[in-house]
């Protein structure tokens, strides 16, 4: 199983793909800090919508096997910058989250093209609230 770092705004969607992952209580919680679980590695939104806080970001990733960059359908800020995906030494993957709020077809493809420019090399589409389209990525966390 890969471990993963989960990396994306506030409220993007993060600790909830965690806790259905994990088959753990879906509720509200703000990440305050890192929070290392067995497989997946939790860090605060702020850690993206920062830029004096990348650094945190490139160093706890390498506790990771896999960086996993996180869009919501419904933030339509630029989050992460072109090539982000370049400040690790590890494979990137992107996950549009919220895909049940989508009301348009645009929101979904605007969201797989923000981290394909940051340079995630798969995209997921999942809504983790609504248990939706998760089996997929959940494989290929679980790939060797």
């Amino acid at each position: 199983m890969k471990r993963a770092m989960f990396v994306g705004t506030i409220g993007c969607g993060k600790t909830t793909l965690l806790q259905r992952l994990n088959r753990l209580t879906i509720h509200y919680n703000k990440t305050q800090s890192v929070e290392f679980f067995k497989n997946i590695i939790d860090t605060p939104g702020e850690f993206i919508e920062h830029r004096r806080m990348y650094t945190n970001i490139a160093t706890t990733a390498m506790d990771a096997d896999v960086v996993v960059l996180l869009q919501s359908v419904t933030d339509q800020r630029l989050i992460f910058p072109e090539a982000f995906s370049t400040m690790f030494g590890r494979p990137v993957v992107g996950v549009v989250t919220k895909i049940d709020l989508a009301t348009t077809l645009d929101q979904l493809k605007w969201a797989e093209k923000q981290l394909r420019e940051a340079g995630a090399q798969r995209i997921f589409e999942v809504s983790a609230l609504k248990d939706l389209q998760l089996d997929e990525f959940q494989a290929y966390l679980e790939e060797k």
